[in-house]
């Protein structure tokens, strides 16, 4: 069986000769397959891919808001994160508090049209700017409501509790590691049709074995060239945190996808990176004095040794 970062190029290689072209509700087409699985063995280095550049600020940042529990983007722009914004604008925008020119359908027309773009980018920069300084404004404007972090840290239940998921399944770990039960749901069926967009990576899974964490990930829907390689680094992280407060080495970390997709715009994209050669994938360090999961900030993950190719932009699907 493939592993590594080599698992991840024969997926896109794949599914570029194989897939069945389909629509989408981006209508940009795509390129699809629909179930695959790669496994990454964490021993073996931390699975940022080095084909191409990929970001861990953004990565690391959005984890910790999800463990966290957080839904507010205020915490994800005060460490220069922005991947979430348009979700929280568009709730801005479409507000009577709103007195900027139309921004209807923003996302697309900021990428056809540059003197719309220049207003957008005008405007973005102003309901930033609230999000940061305005207590109120980012209290009405900044949450995303049901979004992963919600899920995982206060699942809503019919008699009006909360479940913490991630909190119950460390401490499972931690007093039962073998139970089959060690599992986090993001897919919760009430809220998906509130959901700005219901979450692609629905549910996780941890397996304790030889004294190693190991986590398998089933993704709904996975945008290959963009969103799979931060996917596969987030959960991976996900895994050495939850195995260094349990006391445990890490195992694998397997990604199970359903639709998994290459956008007919990011072809030319994935074929430069095909083109390269994969190199040692980085450690990860996390700082010894934090115990707890939910302690850990950005200062405390330091990746040593990443020394991908460039960078490859490539257009969002919107």
């Amino acid at each position: 069986m493939i592993t590594g970062e080599k698992a991840y190029l024969e997926l896109c290689q794949e599914v570029l000769e194989k897939g069945t072209v389909k629509g989408d509700r981006t209508n940009t087409g795509t390129y699809s397959v629909f179930g695959h699985q790669m496994r990454f063995n964490l021993q073996e280095g931390f699975p940022m891919l080095t084909t191409k550049r990929v970001p861990f600020r953004l990565i690391a940042s959005e984890l910790l808001w999800f463990i966290k529990g957080d839904s507010n983007i205020r915490y994800l722009l005060q460490h220069n994160n922005n991947i979430w914004n348009e979700w929280a604008f568009k709730k801005w925008v479409d507000s009577e508090q709103y007195d900027g020119p139309d921004m209807t359908d923003f996302g697309r027309r900021s990428l056809q049209d540059p003197d719309f773009n220049e207003e957008y980018v005008k405007q973005m920069g102003r309901f930033k700017q609230s999000i940061l300084t305005d207590d109120t404004f980012a209290e009405q404007f900044g949450d995303l409501g049901s979004v992963y972090g919600k899920q995982w840290r206060a699942w809503r239940t019919t008699n009006n509790q909360t479940i913490d998921q991630l909190k119950e399944v460390i401490e499972t770990i931690k007093v039962n590691p073998d139970s089959r039960r060690l599992i986090v749901s993001a897919w919760n069926p009430e809220d998906v049709p509130n959901m700005a967009l219901p979450p692609c990576h629905t549910m996780f899974q941890f397996y304790v074995a030889d004294g190693k964490l190991s986590c398998q990930l089933y993704q709904r829907s996975g945008d290959i060239f963009l969103g799979v390689p931060f996917n596969i680094a987030s959960y991976a992280l996900l895994t050495h945190l939850i195995a260094h407060e349990c006391g445990l080495e890490v195992g694998d970390f397997i990604h199970t996808l359903g639709d998994a997709h290459i956008y007919s715009n990011h072809k030319e994209q994935v074929l430069t990176q095909l083109s390269r050669e994969p190199k040692p994938f980085p450690t990860l360090k996390l700082n010894p004095e934090k115990l707890s999961v939910f302690d850990f900030d950005m200062e405390d993950l330091l990746l040593e040794g990443y020394d991908p190719y460039p960078t490859i932009k490539a257009p969002v699907a919107v």
